[in-house]
């Protein structure tokens, strides 16, 4: 399993990741938007790099989140699929505990499913 970073948005620190790729400065500044409230710019950011191929969980999951929280359920539910029929990774949390990108994409699909739910991203 590949190792990356996660970080969390909110309160709801047992469901909510955002996934970080060390090497992905786009990823990066994609996250900085999303934390800072501006889901234009990181929506651009990520579809940038999903579409020069990117297939990173830190990508897919921050993209899902992005669309979650813009009310597009439908796309957020097809890439968190992504993720889980995808090899799993390893993300470290900001606290050093490790979740697999798999667990972060099962919360982020039955956050979905919950209205008014704050929704996983990724950096």
């Amino acid at each position: 399993m590949r190792i990356g970073t996660v970080a969390l948005l909110g309160s709801a620190l047992a469901v909510m990741g955002i996934a970080t790729s060390a090497n992905a400065q786009q990823v990066e500044y994609a996250h900085a938007a999303i934390t800072a409230g501006n889901l234009t710019t990181a929506e651009r950011t990520l579809e940038r790099e999903t579409r020069a191929g990117s297939r990173e969980p830190e990508v897919l999951l921050n993209l899902a989140a992005v669309y979650a929280m813009t009310q597009r359920p439908t796309e957020a539910r097809e890439l968190y699929l992504r993720v889980l029929n995808a090899k799993d990774a390893s993300l470290v949390m900001p606290s050093s505990q490790v979740a697999s990108a798999h667990d972060v994409a099962r919360r982020g699909l039955r956050l979905l499913d919950q209205p008014g739910a704050m929704q996983i991203t990724s950096r």
